[in-house]
C-alpha cells in the first residue's frame, strides 16, 4: 500500500494536536497521517501578489505538509466567495444567504485547477488520496483530467442539502457530475446521504443500488456514510492533563454553588446560536427559581469576519445577550457569559467537566463534535447531561441525549429543565452508553472504514 495524500483547503502544522486550538478535520486528520505517514496539501492561508505553484514543506510526527500560497483574487473568490458565502449557507439550508455569482464559480475553479497542477507531481503510483470537503468538490476531476488513476476519495463534512435546495444552484449539475469522477464519496450521516440519492436518482437521472453503488454521467461510484469519530483516547488524557485539571478548578471555584450550562461554537449562524440564547431565555422566564442558581458560559470563536453574514451574527448575539443579561442580571449574578475567544482543547476539556450541561443545538450540522468531546471530557461518577439537537448529524449516533428540536424555545426549555433536575443515576446510565459509542465510534474507526472501502474499489484509467 502507497501513502495516503489527503488534500484539503487548509492544513494544520505538524505536531502535538493535544492541546492545540483545532477543529474537527484537523484532529482526524492528524491522526488518519500519523498512520500512513501521509502527505498532507492545502493553502498555506498566506495571499501573494501572482500565483507561482511554489510549494513550501515542513515534516514532523510521521507527517509531511505540503502547502500552496495562492492569490488575493483567489482568496475573495474561492474561499471568501463560493466556498463561504455560496456553498456553506446553502448546504446549511440558508438559500437566503446564498450568493451567486459567476466571479466567485470562476475563482472556485481556477483554484481547484491550480491545487491539482501543484499537487500533481507528488503522486506516486501506489499512493492514494483522500480529497476534503466542499471547498475542493471537483479536485477528482482535476486530477483525472492530469492522468492521475490512483484511487481517490472524497468526504464531505458538512451536510449535503436537499434536492430542491441544491438545485437552485445555478451549477449544481455540473458539480454533482465532477463528484462522479471520485471512486468513493461519503457524507458524515445517512441523512445527508439519502439527500444525495434523491438527487442522483431523481435529477441526474441515475440510479443508486442496494450496496451504495451510484450510476449516473456514464460513470459508477460507491457512495456511503461514515460518522467522523473524535481522537477519543488523546483527548481523555489531555482531560486528564495538569491543564484541564487547572481549568476544571477555575471553573468551579467561579461557580460560585450555581451550576453551568456550556455551549462552546465557532461564530456561525449555522449553529443557532441566537436560538440558543432564546430557549435559555425562556428557560428563565418560566423557571423563576433557577435565577442566580444557574448561568449558560456560551463561547463563541470568531471566524470568517470578511463575510457580512458573520459581521451581522455577532452583532445580534451581541445584542440578544446584553438584552437578557440586562433584563435578568442582578449585583452578582450574570445569566449568560458570552466569550468571543478560543481555547485550547485541553482547556475546554476542564470546562466541559465543570459544566452541568452541555448545550449543542446547531440549526444544521454534518457532525459536530463538540457533543462528543464534552461526553469524553465528563466525570464518570457524576457526568453532566447532553443537550443535543436533532439536526446535527451526531444525533444519528448519540440517541441517549436530550434530542431536541432548536428550532423550537420550548422543547430546548423543557430539555434544559429536565437536565438540571435528571437523577444521578439516570445521567449516569445515559453518559455511559455515549461513551461506548464515543469510544466505538471514533476517529480511527471513521479512517479505518473511509480507507478500506477506498482501497476495495478498483483502479481506473484517467481520463
Amino acid at each position: 500500500m502507497g501513502r495516503l495524500i489527503v488534500i484539503s483547503n487548509r492544513v494544520s502544522p505538524p505536531g502535538d494536536e493535544t492541546g492545540a486550538s483545532v477543529g474537527g478535520l484537523a484532529m482526524a486528520l492528524s491522526a488518519a497521517l500519523r498512520e500512513h505517514n501521509g502527505v498532507w496539501f492545502g493553502w498555506s492561508g498566506r495571499t501573494t501578489e501572482t500565483f507561482t505553484g511554489q510549494l513550501s514543506f515542513q515534516r514532523g510526527g510521521g507527517v509531511t505538509v505540503a502547502t500552496v500560497d495562492l492569490e488575493d483574487q483567489d482568496r475573495q473568490e474561492y474561499y471568501n466567495g463560493y466556498a463561504n458565502r455560496t456553498l456553506w449557507p446553502l448546504f446549511h439550508y440558508r438559500i437566503d444567504l446564498s450568493a451567486y455569482e459567476r466571479s466567485f464559480d470562476e475563482g472556485y475553479a481556477r483554484v481547484n485547477a491550480r491545487f491539482a497542477d501543484t499537487v500533481r507531481p507528488l503522486v506516486e503510483p501506489q499512493d492514494f488520496i483522500w480529497v476534503h470537503d466542499y471547498h475542493l468538490i471537483p479536485m477528482g476531476r482535476e486530477l483525472r483530467r492530469r492522468g492521475v488513476g490512483n484511487r481517490i476519495g472524497f468526504f464531505l463534512h458538512i451536510p449535503w442539502p436537499a434536492r430542491r435546495l441544491f438545485t437552485t444552484l445555478p451549477n449544481h449539475r455540473e458539480l454533482v457530475e465532477a463528484l462522479f469522477d471520485y471512486d468513493l464519496v461519503g457524507f458524515q450521516s445517512e441523512d445527508a446521504l439519502s439527500a444525495f440519492h434523491d438527487y442522483v436518482t431523481q435529477e441526474a437521472g441515475g440510479t443508486v443500488d442496494a450496496d451504495g453503488q451510484a450510476t449516473a454521467f456514464g460513470r459508477t461510484i460507491q457512495l456511503g456514510a461514515f460518522p467522523i469519530g473524535l481522537d477519543a483516547e488523546t483527548f481523555m488524557e489531555a482531560a486528564e492533563g495538569e491543564v484541564a485539571r487547572g481549568w476544571r478548578e477555575r471553573m468551579q471555584k467561579s461557580l460560585a454553588g450555581r451550576r453551568m450550562i456550556v455551549g462552546v461554537d465557532r461564530l456561525d449562524y449555522s449553529k443557532g446560536l441566537e436560538e440558543r440564547f432564546l430557549a435559555y431565555e425562556e428557560y428563565l422566564a418560566r423557571t423563576p427559581a433557577a435565577h442566580e442558581q444557574v448561568f449558560l458560559l456560551q463561547v463563541a470563536t470568531p471566524s470568517r469576519d470578511e463575510v457580512p453574514a458573520y459581521q451581522e451574527i455577532r452583532a445580534r448575539l451581541d445584542g440578544v445577550s446584553g438584552r437578557i443579561n440586562g433584563a435578568f442580571a442582578t449585583a452578582d449574578w450574570v445569566p449568560i457569559r458570552y466569550v468571543n475567544r478560543s481555547y485550547r482543547r485541553d482547556e475546554l476539556a476542564g470546562i466541559y467537566r465543570a459544566g452541568a450541561i452541555g448545550l449543542v443545538t446547531p440549526l444544521r450540522d454534518g457532525m459536530n463534535l463538540v457533543a462528543k468531546e464534552y461526553v469524553a471530557a465528563q466525570d464518570p461518577e457524576d457526568p453532566g447531561v447532553l443537550i443535543l439537537s436533532q439536526f446535527a448529524g451526531a444525533a444519528e449516533q448519540m440517541a441517549e441525549a436530550l434530542v431536541v428540536n432548536p428550532f423550537s424555545r420550548e422543547d430546548v426549555s423543557d430539555a434544559i429543565r429536565r437536565g438540571l433536575e435528571m437523577p444521578r443515576a439516570e445521567r449516569v446510565r445515559r453518559w455511559e452508553a455515549l461513551m461506548d459509542g464515543v469510544r466505538t465510534h471514533d476517529v480511527v474507526a471513521w479512517r479505518d472504514a473511509f480507507v478500506a472501502a477506498l482501497l476495495a474499489r478498483p483502479e481506473r484509467a484517467a481520463g
